[in-house]
């Protein structure tokens, strides 16, 4: 079992900043991608930001969030942040922690599998 908690979200006015959190725990051997997906009402859940692990490794960003959004990680604590700037109105939605894990199955071994948070407001007003 390996589960996503998130933190941080909430209010804020337009040009303000927030700081997401999000600390995977349980039977994990491995995360490889972590990061950061949204959804809007009405609209489909986007990519705002992952980083990937591995040779050099890699951070990719929606085009939106280019230049205002900052994902980093500690991969000794598991944990994934998302420094969010310059907030916008457009920038509202339920954010979503996102990893994919390596997780020592019951019975030995281990598994690949995609997990989620359980999702965090962020509302920005004018």
């Amino acid at each position: 079992q390996v589960q996503l908690v998130e933190s941080g979200g909430g209010s804020v006015q337009v040009g303000g900043s927030l700081r997401l959190s999000c600390a995977a725990s349980g039977s994990i051997i491995s995360i490889n991608h972590m990061g950061w997906y949204r959804q809007a009402p009405g609209k489909e859940r986007e990519l705002v930001a992952v980083s990937t692990i591995g040779v050099g490794g890699r951070t990719d960003y929606a085009d939106s969030a280019k230049g205002r959004f900052a994902i980093s990680r500690d991969n000794a604590k598991n944990t994934v942040y998302l420094e969010m700037n310059n907030l916008k109105a457009e920038d509202t939605a339920t954010y979503y922690c996102y990893a994919f894990v390596q997780a020592r199955a019951a019975r030995g071994g281990s598994h690949w599998d995609d997990y989620w948070g359980q999702g965090n407001q962020v509302t920005v007003s004018t």
